[in-house]
């Protein structure tokens, strides 16, 4: 979610530094996974919101996008797909971390994120256009 190894590196570390300060608000051990990824989550989300500049993406571009509902994501391999997240946009690539994998609605990023709701639909839909054309550009040039 941070785009770079460095800064994920830092911030998992600032993760484990707040977790073992709030241990103590921990009241089951066997919720220990999901409150350790909420505080993932969570710094990953204060961390972009002090990172990113969101930029405007032409709404007329998120109708044609929205209107592909094919799921071709889902027979490409993962380390592809991994490494075109990775290089998305700061904004697009929160966003759509937050929604595919965090299962965040739209408007829990925009009240999270600081951004509107329309923004988070626009960003996330220019990361799926974005995903799909350097992906088919990949496959073009490597088969």
């Amino acid at each position: 979610m941070t785009g770079n190894l460095s800064d994920a590196e830092d911030l998992l570390q600032d993760c484990f530094v707040i977790a073992f300060n709030r241990l103590h608000q921990l009241k089951a051990a066997e919720q220990f996974g999901g409150w350790l990824k909420r505080i993932v989550v969570n710094e990953c989300i204060r961390f972009s919101k002090k990172q990113i500049r969101w930029e405007e993406w032409d709404g007329n571009q998120l109708n044609s996008v929205a209107n592909d509902e094919a799921e071709w994501w889902k027979t490409i391999d993962f380390s592809l797909i991994h490494d075109a997240i990775k290089s998305l946009p700061d904004g697009c690539r929160q966003v759509f971390n937050l929604y595919v994998f965090e299962n965040f609605s739209h408007k829990q990023i925009a009240e999270s994120m600081g951004i509107s709701e329309s923004t988070s639909k626009s960003q996330y839909q220019r990361a799926r256009q974005l995903l799909q054309q350097r992906l088919t550009k990949t496959f073009q040039i490597h088969g």
